[in-house]
This record gives C-alpha cells, sequence and structure tokens, in this order.
C-alpha cells in the first residue's frame, strides 16, 4: 500500500520522546537534575494536528519532569512514561481514543520503537533513527528528531488528508 493511502486513515499519532521529540541529549546540571532540549516548531505542528482531528500520544521509555511539563503544555494527554515495551501501551491508547491500529502511526527513532512500530498502520522513522528503524518505516523525515522532524510528519499527514492548506489558513486568517 503506498504510503500516502496509509497517511489519509490517520487518526493517531504515537511519539517516541527522547530522539524524536528532543535531540535525544540528556543535559545534566550541578545537582544532577536532567533537562531536555524541545523544538517549537514540533510544538506548533502538534497543536495544529490537534486542531485539524488527528489525536497525539507520547509513549517514553524514560520519565523526566521535563517532558511531562512539556506534553501537558501541549495538551497531550495520552502521555506515558516509563514504558520500554509499547505495543500494549499503544494498543491501550488506540482503544481510549477509538482509533484502530490500521489508523494509527508512529514516530520512532531507535530500537525500542521497533516493536510498536509493526503494529501501526503507519510506521514512521526520524532521519538519524538506527539502521533497523529506517528499515521497517514507510516514511522517514529528513530532520533529524528534536530538530523539526514531528513537524515534517504531521506536515506530510496533513497534506495527504488534504488539511494543510486550512491548517495553514488557521495563522492567517
Amino acid at each position: 500500500m503506498l504510503v500516502e493511502v496509509r497517511a489519509k486513515k490517520i487518526k493517531l499519532l504515537v511519539l517516541d520522546c527522547d530522539g524524536v521529540l528532543t535531540d535525544g541529549g540528556l543535559y545534566y546540571d550541578h545537582l544532577g537534575n536532567i533537562s531536555k532540549r524541545f523544538n517549537v516548531q514540533d510544538g506548533l505542528g502538534i497543536k495544529t494536528a490537534q486542531a485539524a482531528g488527528i489525536e497525539v500520544a507520547v509513549v517514553s521509555g524514560l520519565n523526566h519532569g521535563s517532558v511531562e511539563a512539556r506534553v501537558t503544555e501541549l495538551g497531550i494527554a495520552e502521555y506515558h512514561a516509563g514504558h520500554v515495551h509499547k505495543p500494549d501501551v499503544v494498543r491501550g491508547i488506540c482503544d481510549r481514543l477509538d482509533a484502530t491500529l490500521e489508523e494509527t502511526a508512529y514516530l520512532g527513532d531507535d530500537w525500542v520503537d521497533l516493536a510498536p512500530m509493526q503494529i501501526v498502520g503507519l510506521p514512521m522513522a526520524v532521519a538519524n533513527a538506527q539502521p533497523e528503524v529506517l528499515g521497517i518505516a514507510k516514511w522517514i523525515s529528513r530532520q533529524p528528531g528534536g530538530h523539526g522532524a514531528v513537524r515534517e510528519a504531521i506536515r506530510f499527514l496533513l497534506l495527504c488528508q488534504g488539511k494543510l492548506e486550512a491548517a495553514c489558513a488557521r495563522w492567517t486568517d
């Protein structure tokens, strides 16, 4: 099936966090606190996807307060931290949001993302993902994780669904 055909069906976009929403770096201060860098364009893309009727969820292998703060700020209700085995979490999100696995896209970058990518309708990867992840992805961003890859994925979904022009117009009207 063509990737554009798969993209037309997507109602739910599930994101990994580290290496997708962030550049994968962990920034430690002198007290051992961790901070992470997020891309503001990814954030606007997420808000735009939500306004266009695409649900967004985040499933992270790690559990850090900075991620919770960012997803809360973006209005993402389906945030699941500390999960390295992700397929059951993705299935649960689908059930709660009334989306089938075929109507779900997953954007990942590392081995922990292989299993959920194998069960969804549209497996997606960031440009700097591990080779095994790139190998099963049906769509690959040009941008690396943390540098606009999420926005690029959302732009692709909106374009395939015929919603991109209206999404842009929302900011000019």
